[in-house]
Parts: structure tokens; C-alpha cells; sequence
């Protein structure tokens, strides 16, 4: 299992951004921190079933990663089970995420 480390910024209208620190290009957003959380993990999983189809590495996550200018930071799990075969291949990433709240000073 990989954890990747999500942070959480307050944009205009009360919106949050979204972004991977550690997985370069994963990025969303949501009308709620919940809902930017949901969509984040989304996004995650996305890219990385798309790096897999595409035969790419998967990046490292850095543990030390971390942006003290964000609203809300946690970790979300990847876990990836990749199934090969002459005639199939499939990728599955999935997680479920512990958090680590911080506020901005």
C-alpha cells in the first residue's frame, strides 16, 4: 500500500481545493471539504489506473511532504492490485484516508 498526501485550501466562494503533493497533476476540487476529500481520492485513483494502463511508474510518495499554507492535510492509501493476462489486465486502486489536521497561523 502507498500513501500519498493530500492538502485542502479555502478558495473563493467557500470552495476547497485539492491536490496531491506527493503524485504530481493530481488535482480537484469540491463545494465542501468533504466533497473536495471525495473528489481528491477520486482523481488519485484515476491517474494512477492511468499511469498502470499506460506501462508508467507510479511516483513515490514522500512522507515528508506537507504544506503548511493549506487549510487541511491528510494521508490517503493506495492500495493497487493489478491483474495480468493474455487477454486482460485490470488495475484497481482504492483507499480510505487518515487525517492530520493543521490551521494556518
Amino acid at each position: 500500500m502507498l500513501e500519498f498526501h493530500a492538502a485542502y485550501y479555502e478558495i473563493e466562494d467557500g470552495w476547497f481545493l485539492a491536490r496531491v503533493l506527493d503524485f504530481p497533476g493530481t488535482l480537484s476540487q469540491g463545494r465542501t471539504l468533504h466533497s473536495a476529500r471525495r473528489m481528491i481520492r477520486d482523481a488519485l485513483r484515476g491517474l494512477a489506473e492511468w499511469l498502470i494502463d499506460e506501462g508508467q511508474p507510479l511516483p513515490r510518495p514522500n512522507p515528508r511532504a506537507q504544506d503548511k499554507k493549506a487549510n487541511f492535510l491528510e494521508t490517503i492509501p493506495l492500495k493497487i492490485r493489478a491483474l495480468t493476462g493474455a487477454i486482460n489486465e485490470t488495475a484497481t486502486a482504492y483507499g480510505a484516508s487518515s487525517d492530520k489536521r493543521t490551521t494556518n497561523a
